[in-house]
């Protein structure tokens, strides 16, 4: 009978190359925001205003809507504050869903709740509020941060500014639930509360759905990506540089990440670590890690999904 041994399909690291990458094009559109078209002009016009007018989310009253700007609006941001706390929350909630996702999907899940944040402040928001220009990675962030909620529901998270731990489910929850209050009720000053509402709404259709209905896998063939691999982490495959040619695949490829044993006399390792005094077999591995194929991570109890935090330390 085969094995499958994993090697390294459990990774986790502070900075995975996602978010790493969104962080620093997120700063670096700033700082030109901030120093070079915030300062130059072309003739009496400030570059400021060409960049608004074609990368901001602009209400498609205006006539200056285009769809690129559904994806460009959410990496342009208003103030330092404004930046720092959406890309702290991308870091805090973020991390832990990309290293289990894996880059590829991360990326995927956020820029499509940042899409499905636009399209509410574009067509829901007008209905409790003069139509504004939208800008900032809110709508996504709020994406990822209903994703966290549902994968960890039971986490302790501390809600700002009152630092009390709530479990993650809630947290979610109340958050979504004050966007939609505000937005309805036309206090949102400044604050696109619909679109963050809208952001909650997509992403936790994409963590229900998406899946479900080939959402991941559309987008790789789209983009000329891989099938979707459910344990596929900090693949890269979004950095690494394409063939011009297309090459012919084996008739028979050896799952990346895994290592078959087919032979009986090989040795295969029996335990990897004691947990709460119990031996972490590769049997136990096996089952977590069939279960995740079957009905995804979030099935896992809150003991299985410490037991792979600590295998992934240890691979």
């Amino acid at each position: 009978m085969k094995k499958i041994i994993a090697k390294n399909g459990f990774g986790f690291t502070l900075f995975p190359p996602v978010i790493k990458s969104l962080i620093l094009i997120n700063a670096i559109i700033f700082f030109l925001d901030v120093f070079f078209f915030g300062i130059y002009r072309i003739g009496d016009v400030p570059l400021i205003y060409y960049f608004a007018k074609y990368f901001y989310l602009q209400p498609i009253e205006s006539g200056n809507f285009y769809i690129w700007q559904l994806i460009t609006y959410q990496f342009i941001h208003g103030g330092v504050w404004h930046l720092f706390f959406n890309l702290f929350a991308l870091w805090m909630f973020g991390v832990e869903l990309e290293s289990i996702w894996g880059s590829r999907k991360f990326l995927t899940f956020y820029l499509l709740s940042g899409i499905g944040a636009g399209l509410f402040q574009l067509f829901v928001a007008p209905l409790f509020s003069e139509p504004l220009p939208t800008i900032g990675a809110s709508g996504a962030i709020f994406g990822v941060l209903a994703a966290y909620g549902f994968t960890f529901p039971d986490r302790p998270v501390f809600m700002f500014p009152i630092f009390i731990p709530i479990p993650a489910k809630f947290f979610v929850i109340l958050y979504a639930g004050l966007a939609f209050l505000l937005g309805i009720t036309g206090s949102a000053g400044n604050v696109a509360h619909i679109a963050h509402l809208g952001g909650a709404v997509t992403g936790f259709l994409l963590l229900k759905l998406g899946d479900k209905i080939g959402i991941y896998r559309l987008v790789n063939r789209l983009t000329g990506g891989s099938a979707y691999h459910p344990y596929e982490t900090y693949g890269g495959e979004y950095f690494v540089r394409k063939p011009r040619y297309r090459q012919r695949e084996p008739f028979i490829e050896e799952p990346p990440y895994y290592e078959i044993y087919d032979e009986p006399s090989k040795k295969q390792p029996k335990s990897y670590f004691t947990f709460e005094g119990e031996e972490i077999t590769q049997e136990i591995v096996d089952r977590i890690l069939d279960k995740i194929a079957e009905r995804g991570y979030q099935s896992l109890t809150e003991k299985e999904k410490r037991i792979l935090l600590e295998l992934s330390k240890k691979l």
